[in-house]
């Protein structure tokens, strides 16, 4: 496509004046592709500015449905769009904001067996997701693909935004982080938090990223992460250096295709110990409302999110305090541990059952899943 049409050229008039924008490189943006894996937080900025400025054609990867806990943030979907695929809920969004945008989705989850596949014919990644297992393999993929892999993540009130491009020079994901984090050590979103509008900034820079590189314009941030920190409004930047180690884009490589131990982990925030004891939130309220329990309770969130919602019959532990507690808990009886999600609650029987414990209990899911019972 070589011409802006006559409406094309009315919307883009703003750009059209921008010197290093103008036809030309209005013409490259139509002309080009973005894969975005994710539709969420960081998602939803990325693809309604990339929509608007004219990008081409967008691929969109999510397996998931619309849940009222994503409006706080997500601001592709709405309250008409709950329980609705996600993929269904973005789309309809982004053809309104832009009819000339060409959409191909993708309602499948991004796996070793896909991913190559799915990737190989856009221009750019941009990663949306979050969680570990997926970072590393959008990683990967972009690298065996010798793409630009926009990369973007946020906890609270913290963002980091960066480009990868082994290919061009930088470092790539992996030399940032050359293993994934032990199950549970990090906290994803719905158990940490995280402010509204803090992936509004992080996924909006990514979209300047994915435009500047098109573009051939600026200077893109390979081999510097950008850091954000909204509670003190300051920016800063951390110089990476391409690891000459890496298991990837080192010197002596030894991961050589995109199924390895980092993209096949377990992206939930479960702790995944074949010896821990689990049990669902249907079977935990089953166990309530007959009067049968016959264990003992125990809540590991935080005191303000109890006094939000809490079971009545739960004793309120917050986690750090699990070590201090340990001592006076009984060992004759069954110990049953929920939390939000289910991640703070299998740390907490990790760790008694290091300790000693042999009959404890987590609930699957956590506060989160009883509560849609």
């Amino acid at each position: 496509m070589d011409v802006l049409t006559p409406a094309e050229q009315v919307r883009y008039s703003r750009h059209l004046l921008i010197p290093e924008i103008g036809e030309s490189g209005q013409l490259r943006l139509k002309n080009a592709s973005v894969l975005l894996i994710g539709t969420g937080g960081l998602g939803s900025p990325a693809a309604l500015y990339l929509a608007a400025a004219g990008i081409g054609k967008l691929g969109l990867v999510d397996p998931d449905t619309v849940d009222l806990s994503n409006l706080q943030r997500q601001l592709l979907h709405c309250d008409s769009t709950i329980g609705k695929s996600k993929l269904d809920s973005a789309a309809a969004r982004l053809r309104e904001t832009n009819p000339h945008l060409e959409l191909e989705l993708h309602p499948v989850r991004f796996t070793p067996e896909n991913a190559i596949s799915i990737a190989e014919k856009y221009d750019i990644i941009i990663d949306g997701s979050d969680n570990f297992p997926t970072r590393f393999l959008s990683n990967d993929t972009a690298f065996f693909l010798k793409k630009p892999l926009v990369y973007g993540a946020i906890h609270r009130f913290d963002g980091q935004m960066t480009v990868f491009a082994p290919h061009l020079g930088g470092p790539c994901y992996r030399c940032l982080l050359p293993e994934i984090p032990r199950s549970g050590a990090v906290p994803n979103c719905a158990e940490a938090g995280v402010l509204g509008v803090l992936p509004g900034m992080i996924g909006t820079l990514q979209a300047m990223e994915a435009i500047k590189l098109i573009l051939g314009i600026g200077e893109t941030p390979i081999g510097k992460l950008l850091i954000y920190d909204a509670l003190r409004t300051s920016f800063r930047s951390l110089k990476l250096s391409r690891d000459p180690a890496c298991r990837l884009c080192g010197e002596k490589p030894t991961i050589t295709s995109v199924l390895n131990s980092e993209t096949t982990a377990n992206p939930s925030c479960q702790i995944t110990d074949s010896t821990m004891q689990t049990i669902t939130a249907a079977e935990l309220k089953d166990r309530l409302d007959s009067g049968n329990l016959n264990a003992l309770l125990i809540d590991v969130r935080e005191e303000a999110e109890w006094q939000v919602v809490n079971i009545p019959q739960a004793k309120l532990v917050p986690l750090q305090t699990i070590p201090s507690h340990a001592p006076n808990l009984p060992k004759d009886v069954e110990i049953i541990i929920h939390c939000k999600a289910g991640m703070r609650s299998a740390r907490a029987c990790e760790y008694l059952m290091s300790i000693g414990f042999e009959n404890v209990t987590n609930v699957e899911g956590g506060m989160d899943a009883f509560q849609k019972l």
